[in-house]
């Protein structure tokens, strides 16, 4: 677990990251609070509201006396959240670092380019 953020938001992006991969897909049963309390080992309020933070932001539905369910559209909406979450956290900062130093976006999308197939050349080499 992460210290950074609260329990409850942790739990919530563990079901989305669960939608993303597609582990969850639309219409799928989501996972019960006590079942995600178990599996974290934390209180089932605390997994509730990470939960019902998912119904109120429409990712999960609740179907009365049956459970939660993952929301049609779900997995694009968490996706489209994510990149521009990314885009907040990483891009602008990227952006604002490659002026200080001159570059340009060329520059940085070469830069960007570059590092990608090193990493793909060592994944490669390691598999």
């Amino acid at each position: 677990m992460d210290e950074s953020k609260p329990l409850f938001v942790q739990i919530a992006e563990m079901v989305e990251d669960q939608i993303v991969d597609g582990t969850l897909r639309e219409e799928d049963k989501a996972p019960s609070t006590n079942e995600i309390a178990a599996f974290a080992r934390i209180n089932p309020a605390t997994a509730a509201k990470g939960v019902n933070m998912l119904v109120d932001n429409g990712i999960l539905y609740k179907r009365r006396g049956i459970g939660m369910f993952v929301a049609p559209g779900a997995r694009d909406k968490v996706l489209g959240e994510r990149k521009a979450a990314f885009a907040d956290t990483y891009v602008a900062p990227l952006i604002a670092e490659a002026r200080k130093l001159g570059l340009s976006a060329d520059d940085v999308a070469q830069l960007i380019s570059e590092r990608a197939a090193q990493t793909s050349e060592l994944r490669t080499k390691d598999n």
